[in-house]
């Protein structure tokens, strides 16, 4: 064999192609950017969607993905995708696919979503966990793809065809927004409501010569899924006008009482897009660098349940309204949103203002419809043309039936039909097909009947084609049937720049003003301004138990059945207005501090460090004045030293020193003396006898009653059967002047204040007050009591409904 020598190997050609380099960029940045723009970042002006998410539309509803159906997986219906319209990757797919679920960022959401598509802090889970189906929406923006109302195009490879655009039975460009970013130009619309949206198209449609400005009327901003506040109209006119401009967007946030010792602000609703997540995470900073005072707390409180719920806990001393001021001007709780409404019309580019959008869409949708309306027609034409063939038939049966049995083939058999019966093409071949069953009378007169209503059907056809403004009008009336079954009430609300806080507007620290707490005989505690009127509506919320003056910013203390005194800060009880009738919404008293078993707030006191101190009252007929000493900083303390099984039952700040003290025991003894018989004590004392009890006998009441209120002051009491609570059975009442009992001496017995009727055993109630007392029974109304009985103390009472307790004042 010959040896192959390197001279008998041909050289390889070589090409070598001189370009110049800035051509070539020019030429490949142009192509990258036209397919940017066209194919990927831009939406469409008449439907309002991307490639990417008509490609998603389209396919799921070829795949017969409907609401009524079961859901499938993420992963197919983005792999099917992917295979047939959109070869740039599943990520990309299954991101537009998450977006269009998310109630969160659509208005109208596309796609029913079954799984964790997410929230606006997290990202979905893969497509391989999640399912989902097309929303009864998108079936409106998918409608009649099978009655050639758009142009279809072939896809990548030429073996399938996919839509140019979608017939989209409401304007979703404005409906559910859109954002993206091409090159050289981006892209950001705002959602709105869509029963806005719609009406304007209407009115649109009615005249097309209405302005922006009466437009407005009807849409006055964008409606954003997550709600939220927008502050001021000019960035939306600017927008709607020109296409530009910039929103100011708002938190929902309300103060509210979020604990029982401190307020709070509550969040909502936050700004398109901003989670929870990262306004805590910028709350955080500001406390942290010292820009925002006044902030103890945040938590987020957020359930699938009621939705977003975010905590801002304020400091005492600061005024929540000054706090959220702050929170708007120093986190994501107030963002913009700027305004860059671009989108394609006619394969370019523009940016488009409010009625550009909907006279782009309108246009779309009035041919959508008219081929439509043209696609019917045409097919109610070419159905008649073979009904009129059948019933010729039917009508000459015998003859058709003998030609085609004399005809050698089919194709003479057709001929045959179309010469001897002047039948079209169309008419011969399909009496050929026919079956026999269609030979019947029944099917005669369905023919006819088909045959009138194909007439009628093809005449309305022609009067909408014919007819610019029964086309228009058809229009209308079908944006309307989509409004009424998918109009949702505005989410977002829309504020002028006069009703806006600012930072200035309030101060951020509360000042220290003289004000009252109250503790009424529903047991709750309510911080009101002084001179607060006295005329507040009757009830067991407005009833006074006691009372101290203080300042907002001092403390007062929780005085409780264990003889403890608990430090509060008046700053931390709900402040009350002037003239306040009714404290139903205020706070509980043993909800604003630590409990222990069994224990229970029996009164108040002002912390004074001077004066003539505190005095208490036992169950086993104690008495003890506590000197004036508060510990420096202490949270609580004991006031006395109780025996064991007993317990505190008043508790009230001495004023001048002067008060009588009056006790009444269950069974119906009262013991009247001036304390100033009872000699002042410290904290670790247990207190002095009282009053002699009885076997079986406690204290049910006690007062202090100043000497110039003594001779207005009356005693009420309520007897009843042994072992019944108070408020469970009528008893009988009894109402004295405190002047009809004598004064004594500390430690005596006592004098009769009520004389037991037969089956009577005991005292359920009583109450020492200051001019007319009041009962209350359970559900808070007044009962009647009778009137006070001059000379006859120790008489017994008078029949009364069940009443749960007996105070005097009111506020």
């Amino acid at each position: 064999m010959a040896r192959r020598t390197s001279e008998s190997t041909p050289a390889p050609i070589e090409r070598i192609v001189d370009i110049d380099v800035s051509d070539e960029m020019q030429s490949s940045f142009l192509e990258y950017a036209y397919s940017v723009i066209y194919s990927r970042a831009l939406p469409d002006a008449r439907d309002g969607l991307k490639p990417v998410q008509r490609r998603i539309l389209f396919r799921m509803a070829t795949m017969g993905l409907r609401p009524d159906r079961g859901h499938v997986k993420s992963a197919r219906v983005v792999g099917d995708v992917m295979g047939a319209l959109h070869p740039h990757g599943d990520g990309a797919i299954y991101d537009a696919l998450v977006r269009m679920a998310q109630p969160f960022a659509m208005r109208v959401p596309l796609i029913d979503g079954h799984g964790n598509f997410g929230s606006l802090d997290d990202g979905p889970a893969a497509h391989r966990y999640t399912e989902c189906r097309l929303t009864h929406a998108a079936m409106d923006l998918t409608a009649h793809l099978d009655e050639d109302v758009v142009e279809f195009v072939s896809n990548y490879d030429g073996r399938e065809t996919e839509p140019v655009v979608l017939p989209a039975a409401f304007p979703n460009l404005l409906v559910n927004g859109a954002a993206g970013i091409a090159v050289g130009m981006a892209t950001t619309i705002a959602p709105h409501n869509l029963g806005e949206v719609i009406k304007a198209a209407r009115v649109l449609i009615d005249k097309p010569e209405t302005t922006l400005a009466q437009l407005m009327k009807i849409v006055p901003g964008p409606d954003f899924p997550t709600g939220g506040i927008i502050i001021g109209t000019d960035g939306i006119k600017d927008a709607y006008a020109t296409g530009r401009g910039s929103i100011r967007v708002r938190a929902r946030a309300a103060v509210e009482q979020v604990s029982a010792r401190r307020e709070g602000i509550v969040v909502t609703e936050l700004p398109y897009n901003v989670g929870p997540e990262r306004v805590i995470e910028k709350i955080k900073e500001a406390v942290e660098s010292k820009k925002l005072q006044g902030v103890s707390d945040v938590r987020d409180l957020s359930d699938s349940d009621h939705g977003l719920r975010l905590v801002i806990e304020v400091k005492s001393g600061f005024n929540p309204q000054a706090v959220l001021a702050n929170l708007y001007k120093l986190t994501p709780m107030e963002e913009g949103f700027a305004v860059n409404a671009v989108a394609l019309v006619d394969g370019q580019p523009r940016t488009l203002g409010l009625k550009e959008m909907l006279t782009v869409y309108l246009d779309h949708r009035f041919e959508v419809v008219r081929r439509r309306c043209q696609y019917r027609r045409n097919k109610a034409a070419s159905r008649l043309h073979l009904v009129e063939g059948l019933l010729i038939a039917i009508l000459d049966i015998d003859e058709v039936i003998a030609l085609i049995r004399g005809s050698d083939d089919a194709a003479q058999a057709r001929d045959r039909l179309m010469q001897v019966f002047d039948l079209s093409h169309e008419q011969a071949s399909y009496i050929l097909e026919m079956p026999l069953r269609r030979l019947t009378k029944m099917s005669r007169l369905e023919l006819e009947t088909e045959k009138g209503e194909l007439l009628a059907a093809i005449a309305e056809l022609d009067r909408i084609l014919g007819d610019d403004s029964a086309l228009r009008a058809l229009v209308s009336e079908e944006l309307a049937d989509v409004a009424a079954r998918h109009a949702k009430p505005r989410m977002s609300t829309i504020l002028d720049g006069d009703n806006v806080i600012s930072v200035s507007d309030v101060p951020l620290e509360v000042a220290d003003e003289a004000c009252i707490v109250v503790l009424t005989g529903s047991g709750k505690v309510v911080r009101c301004p002084i001179g607060t009127a006295t005329a507040a509506k009757p009830g067991k919320h407005s009833a006074v138990r006691a009372l101290v003056t203080t300042s907002t910013r001092s403390d007062f203390g929780l005085i409780t059945n264990q003889g403890r005194v608990i430090r509060h800060s008046a700053m931390e009880i709900p402040a009350l207005g002037e003239n306040t009738s009714d404290f139903s919404g205020a706070a509980t008293a043993n909800t604003l501090a630590p409990m222990r078993s069994r224990e229970t707030v029996v009164g108040i006191t002002a912390l004074a460090t001077e004066g003539t101190g505190l005095v208490l009252a036992t169950r086993a007929g104690v008495v003890k004045r506590v000197v004036p000493d508060v510990p420096g900083s202490a949270g609580d303390w004991n006031v006395i030293r109780l025996d064991d099984g007993d317990e505190v039952v008043f508790a009230s700040d001495l004023q001048t020193g002067d008060e009588e003290l009056i006790f009444i025991t269950s069974d119906a003894q009262l013991l009247r003396f001036a304390a100033s018989l009872v000699r002042p004590q410290g904290r670790p004392a247990g207190g002095v006898t009282a009053m002699n009890l009885n076997d079986g006998a406690h204290i049910i009441s006690a007062a202090a009653i100043a000497q110039k209120h003594v001779d207005h002051s009356f005693v009420t009491t309520i007897a009843v059967g042994g072992g019944v609570l108070p408020g469970t059975v009528a008893g009988t009442a009894k109402v004295s002047p405190l002047s009809e009992f004598p004064r004594k001496g500390r430690a005596t017995s006592g004098v009769r204040c009520q004389k037991f009727l037969k089956g009577e055993e005991a005292l359920a109630l009583a109450g020492i007050t200051v001019d007319k007392p009041l009962a209350l029974t359970a559900s808070g109304a007044v009962a009647e009591l009778p009137a006070a009985r001059i000379g006859k103390r120790d008489a017994s009472g008078e029949f009364l409904d069940k009443v749960v307790t007996v105070i005097g004042g009111r506020l």
